[in-house]
């Protein structure tokens, strides 16, 4: 039987990968706003509209997917999500309305959600607690990737082919991204039959650093929810994923209305921004992991390492609202992504540093609902914010990252496996 050298780096791999297509499904619709609003007739408050039904059904799969995921497995989870949002995605070239755009963002964000708790599960499964930090930073530079690389390439395909085409040309890339995954994704470690005994060893000592050996069991939301450690995650991604989710959704908007820019112009700056999220996504997993390394316990090198982010992130934010050209601006974005970047990758980690096996997809999920529920609130408010100036936008932002770092102190204690009650 043959054997692949370092398969769980080919596994996060590919979902790093399926998460490039992910962002380039999922930001086409704000990159080429300009030209859909003037051709359907759509306003601002109806972009917004369009946001808030995605981020609910979003919220709602979060939580649903980390239980789909935890029930069949990654390796068919990942096949349930990418079916429903590549039809989704593909279905947005037939919208002429309000209505049939909502209704397609509903069943989109159903099925993009389900990769973030897929790949925390993922992680767990597939790698030692001091490479996780990592192996969601690989992840998470996919987010990043995507954005740089969706401005240029829908740029790309709508000057040459128009809004209508764009989307099923995009839809058809994570169809096709099906075919390698369940190739190379044969099963969990410990059945694998292309993974050494050598990285099988590596992987399963490395995950038997806990407490509890117990909690194959899938533990229910009731149970999760009666744990204070869970609201570390739950809290914090609640105020801190929609600063993330202001520039998913509005900088296109942003830079159309603040600069005057075109759909061309959009392409050449809007990705500018993503370069530092892919940075901070990297380096904030290599730089727990390697504190971790170095002696740390996992609970000083994520705490240090989320607590560098948000102070990075926090004065970029004031800065931005004040910034008075194209260029300052996405470059003191790309700051404050890169911060973001930076603290959420380690938050992100934390269901598999708290939880064992079948119950982090879970907690991840509901970490990915209450993001989500935090992100609608967020934007149902960015019209009003914005009507006279882009400012208060900016800090709003600010406002929310002491709050977040707040409740991953708070809650988290001592970050280790929890102890499961009977």
């Amino acid at each position: 039987m043959k054997q692949v050298k370092g398969l769980r780096w080919w596994i996060i791999s590919l979902i790093a990968l399926v998460t490039v297509i992910n962002y380039i499904d999922r930001n086409a619709l704000a990159i080429m706003w300009p030209s859909i609003s003037k051709d359907l007739g759509l306003s601002k408050d109806d972009y917004k509209w369009i946001v808030v039904v995605f981020m609910l059904a979003y919220a709602v799969s979060q939580s649903v997917s980390g239980k789909i995921y935890d029930k069949i497995g990654t390796r068919l989870g990942f096949v349930f999500s990418i079916v429903v949002w590549s039809l989704s995605s593909g279905l947005h070239g037939l919208s002429n309305s309000l209505m049939s755009f909502s209704a397609l963002r509903v069943t989109l964000g159903f099925g993009e959600a389900g990769n973030w708790p897929g790949a925390t599960k993922s992680n767990a499964e597939w790698h030692p607690a001091k490479e996780r930090a990592l192996a969601q930073g690989i992840f998470n530079a996919g987010a990043a990737i995507g954005g740089i690389i969706s401005p240029l390439l829908i740029a790309f395909l709508y000057t040459n082919f128009g809004w209508r085409t764009t989307f099923p040309v995009i839809a058809t890339f994570s169809l096709i991204w099906l075919i390698p995954w369940l190739i190379v994704n044969k099963g969990l470690p410990k059945t694998h039959p292309w993974l050494s005994d050598e990285e099988r060893n590596y992987i399963t000592s490395g995950q038997a650093n806990t407490t509890n050996a117990k909690p194959e069991r899938i533990l229910k939301w009731k149970e999760l929810l009666s744990y204070k450690q869970s609201y570390s995650v739950i809290v914090s991604r609640f105020f801190l994923d929609p600063i993330w989710w202001m520039f998913v959704s509005w900088l296109p908007i942003y830079l159309f209305e603040k600069f005057d820019f075109d759909i061309k112009q959009i392409g050449y700056f809007a990705w500018v921004p993503f370069v530092g999220a892919a940075i901070g996504s990297l380096g904030g997993g290599w730089a727990s992991g390697y504190l971790i390394k170095k002696g740390w316990t996992v609970n000083k090198a994520r705490k240090t390492v989320i607590l560098i982010g948000n102070l990075i992130c926090l004065p970029a934010l004031v800065l931005t609202a004040y910034a008075s050209t194209p260029l300052t601006a996405v470059l003191l974005i790309a700051v404050i992504l890169f911060g973001f970047q930076v603290s959420i990758n380690n938050i992100q980690t934390l269901p598999s540093d708290f939880l064992t096996g079948k119950s982090v997809g879970s907690l991840a999920g509901l970490g990915g609902m209450s993001a989500a529920f935090g992100v609608v609130i967020s934007m149902l408010l960015v019209p009003e914010l914005t009507k006279v100036s882009w400012a208060p936008f900016f800090i709003m932002g600010a406002l929310l990252v002491p709050v977040g770092l707040a409740s991953v102190y708070f809650f988290s204690g001592n970050i280790e496996k929890i102890k499961i009650n009977d």
